[in-house]
């Protein structure tokens, strides 16, 4: 078995968009609990290796034949693909992301015990159930349409949800909901942004998206209104909800989110069909406003409780 063929298809450029929801809600979860627990920790840090294999395969082998268009369409103007470009054999990569799933489950429900979590495996069963119904038989809804939506649930909500239970025993706490309707729109952006480089294969392909049905411009308008949505949620989310994080954690992240978006905007104009490498840099600056946004706000979530033990984040509860 040659690993490092294991590790392309594995495509750990693309880990951040889920480990980075999960960073901000073991954060939150931290926060809530006003300690940070290890063994949370290590949940976290293995349940992801094995969420990340289970979704980066099956989405392959889900793909594989509109994938196959793809390559076909353009020979040399598309970045890889793990069955088409014969990097590892479908029934390899089907395998691989089955068991990936199994192990998930069977860390999560090793973990709830340990933890004393009883709904971390159901969480986490759900998580992956999300994923299922996005790319494979029966639903297949990335296929149907709606796929963005089962995208932007799984990512901007199961996610932080799962770990920020994992940390701190809370079932949605009044913190992580009064961040998650701007994590919400900001995953929604990311998945609009994604089918951007693949509009023409997938349209050929039959498979119904934003980017098929709207097309190239209109599909990056509604991505770029969603991330200033998502910054201005955030901003105004301590007077909106009483027990959400201070201006203190918020606004920081929120300016993050803010210039990556100017930058994303600016990018625009060339990310037109078919310009891969125009599109490829106009998503890197758009994640970049999700990715390192989330990330300042984990970060000032965990100082301002650590600074103000209690203020942070609202308490257990409901």
């Amino acid at each position: 078995m040659d690993l490092r063929r294991w590790w392309t298809a594995l495509k750990p450029a693309s880990w951040p968009k889920v480990l980075v929801p999960a960073l901000l809600g073991q954060a939150v979860g931290a926060a809530v609990a006003g300690r940070v627990s290890l063994g949370a920790l290590a949940f976290g840090a293995l349940w992801m290796v094995a969420d990340v294999a289970f979704i980066v395969l099956l989405n392959d082998w889900g793909d594989r034949e509109v994938d196959a268009i793809k390559r076909r369409m353009f020979p040399h103007g598309c970045s890889p693909k793990t069955i088409p470009d014969g990097l590892l054999p479908a029934r390899a990569v089907l395998a691989g992301g089955l068991a990936a799933g199994a192990l998930a489950l069977v860390i999560a429900g090793a973990a709830g015990p340990l933890l004393g979590r009883p709904l971390l495996a159901p969480l986490a069963a759900v998580a992956l159930w999300v994923f299922v119904a996005y790319t494979l038989p029966p639903l297949r809804l990335n296929y149907r349409g709606g796929g963005e939506l089962l995208e932007m649930l799984g990512v901007g909500a199961l996610l932080p949800l799962l770990h920020a239970y994992a940390q701190s025993g809370a079932l949605a706490p009044p913190a992580l909901r009064a961040i998650l309707p701007g994590m919400l729109a900001l995953s929604l952006a990311s998945a609009l942004a994604s089918g951007l480089s693949d509009e023409d294969s997938d349209r050929a392909g039959g498979k119904r998206t934003v980017a098929t049905a709207l097309g190239n411009a209109p599909t990056r308008r509604c991505a770029e209104a969603l991330l200033v949505l998502g910054a201005a949620l955030w901003a105004v989310a301590p007077w909106l909800a009483g027990s959400a994080p201070p201006v203190a954690a918020l606004a920081p992240a929120v300016a993050v989110v803010a210039f990556f978006t100017a930058r994303t905007v600016r990018r625009s104009p060339s990310a037109v069909a078919r310009a891969f490498v125009a599109q490829n840099a106009y998503k890197l600056e758009l994640h970049r406003a999700i990715w390192f946004g989330t990330g300042v706000l984990a970060l000032g979530l965990l100082l301002a409780a650590l600074l103000a033990p209690g203020a942070a984040a609202g308490g257990p509860g409901a």
